[in-house]
């Protein structure tokens, strides 16, 4: 856990971290060795919404308990990162006196490289979180070869999903940073998840298999009635709102939602875009892959 929390000239400054690419054993994926570097990363990069769980430390510094509760990372990922490489937040010093509030905050690499922009809030500023206010993008269907089955609005059914005490425990060591209620009693009874958990919880799943080696491009995670507890029962549903193309990559984004099944309670919503690097995709045999 992050106990050194530097404040210096407007700025809170977390502790460095090491990434952890806990997905690196996926064969074909893009945080594997082989496959990143023939897409045209450095090697296999580490999940982004990994290091969404570099904030909950800082946070509750610095909002108390109230921000597991109504909380929201917005991030827009910009550099990956390898394992074993290190980051940090950075983030603005969120005035005293303002229980609603919402500040820019960015993760930082040790040799400079912005990893993710965006914002954090507690309670219910007036500021959008920061992938709230970016225009999204559609491009028509026939400019699409990947994606080209994926239609907006196209919505997933409702379905059950829990994450259980012992998976919880076996999974902690691939958390970037911890709260001590990860692992046990919290103030709300039970232990609580971690963000990138409750953010794979909430994964929209295509209804076909997409012909390309995908990344996260972006993560909006906000605790409406949260938080997410272990040995729950939730409900989970997504929605369609973007499909589009840019010059390497297509790309998808969701809206998703999770429901404590028991009351019917909104726990929290998701915005995420996933993409797809077109170099590693036979649907685009023009873009070779590096040898």
């Amino acid at each position: 856990m992050s106990d050194n929390v530097l404040t210096k000239e407007g700025y809170i400054y977390g502790e460095w971290r090491k990434a952890i690419n806990a997905a690196a054993h996926i064969a074909s994926s893009i945080h594997d060795d082989t496959v990143g570097k023939k897409v045209g990363m450095r090697g296999g990069v580490v999940a982004g919404i990994m290091h969404f769980d570099l904030f909950p430390p800082i946070l509750a510094k610095v909002f108390g308990q109230k921000w597991f509760e109504q909380g929201t990372i917005s991030l827009y990922f910009t550099y990956a990162l390898l394992h074993g490489e290190e980051l940090r937040v950075v983030m603005q010093t969120p005035p005293k006196d303002d229980k609603d509030t919402q500040v820019e905050t960015q993760l930082e690499s040790r040799d400079r490289h912005t990893v993710a922009r965006g914002t954090v809030s507690v309670g219910n500023p007036d500021e959008k979180p920061y992938l709230q206010t970016l225009e999204l993008e559609n491009s028509p269907r026939e400019e699409l070869r990947i994606l080209k089955d994926l239609e907006v609005g196209w919505e997933t059914p409702l379905s059950d999903v829990l994450e259980t005490k012992d998976t919880l425990e076996k999974s902690l060591k691939n958390c970037e940073d911890t709260v001590k209620w990860y692992a046990g009693k919290s103030p709300w009874g039970s232990a609580i998840l971690p963000p990138s958990h409750t953010a794979r919880m909430m994964q929209v799943r295509l209804p076909f298999e997409a012909k390309g080696v995908g990344f996260y491009g972006a993560s909006e995670l906000r605790y409406l009635n949260g938080p997410v507890k272990v040995d729950t029962l939730y409900q989970t549903k997504g929605r369609i709102i973007a499909v589009g193309v840019t010059s390497k990559t297509e790309y998808y984004w969701f809206e998703s939602h999770l429901y404590e099944k028991a009351s019917n309670k909104l726990v929290a919503t998701m915005r995420h875009m996933t993409r797809y690097m077109k170099a590693g995709s036979p649907l685009y045999p023009e873009i070779p892959t590096k040898q």
